[in-house]
């Protein structure tokens, strides 16, 4: 995470204990359908329904053809071992389609700087605790390329931080469950 984006102007933490081990969280994070939760479902419907109402409707929308936002929009950025993944995104979050701009990977997120964007880095780590459990961490930071950027995109932040946070949190018992579960 320092790697890829230590400058940021805005970020979001969120931490469970588990019994669950390191390796099978980490895994957990990649695994097909554990990101896909009905409430978090309910709120980008909800941030998607103008544009894809505004296409319904025969105007012109950027969202109609496409699924909603969800963890397939992030590229893998990278996995150490078992202690961290790193996911990232880039665009201009703030407009209705997102304004997502393609990575292709670790470089290309880390030399992202498109005036007017902004990029995002979720990570997912572990931490042992001293009583025998497994801390699951993530940490959410976003860097804003430019003072029109950063103008566009803070509105936006503290709209849909409570909602973002409690996605996080949700996601975080979900990875949970999944390595539970595996185990």
């Amino acid at each position: 995470m320092e790697r890829l984006l230590p400058h940021y102007q805005f970020s979001e933490q969120h931490r469970l204990l588990t019994q669950a081990s390191p390796a099978g969280l980490m895994d957990a994070v990649l695994q097909p359908g554990v990101s896909e939760d009905p409430w978090a479902r309910r709120f980008i419907q909800l941030r998607e329904l103008p544009d894809r109402l505004r296409g319904a409707l025969g105007g012109t929308s950027r969202l109609q053809a496409k699924p909603p936002f969800g963890i397939d929009n992030f590229t893998l950025l990278g996995r150490e071992g078992d202690a961290e993944i790193a996911l990232g995104l880039a665009g201009r979050f703030w407009q209705a389609d997102y304004g997502q701009r393609p990575l292709a990977d670790a470089q290309a997120f880390a030399a992202f700087g498109e005036p007017g964007s902004a990029k995002l880095l979720l990570q997912f780590s572990t931490r042992p605790d001293a009583d025998g459990g497994t801390w699951l961490h993530t940490e959410t930071r976003v860097f804003c390329t430019d003072r029109d950027a950063v103008r566009r995109f803070t509105p936006y932040w503290y709209l849909i931080r409570p909602v973002s946070g409690l996605i996080r949190r949700r996601l975080l018992a979900r990875v949970r469950d999944a390595a539970l579960a595996a185990a």
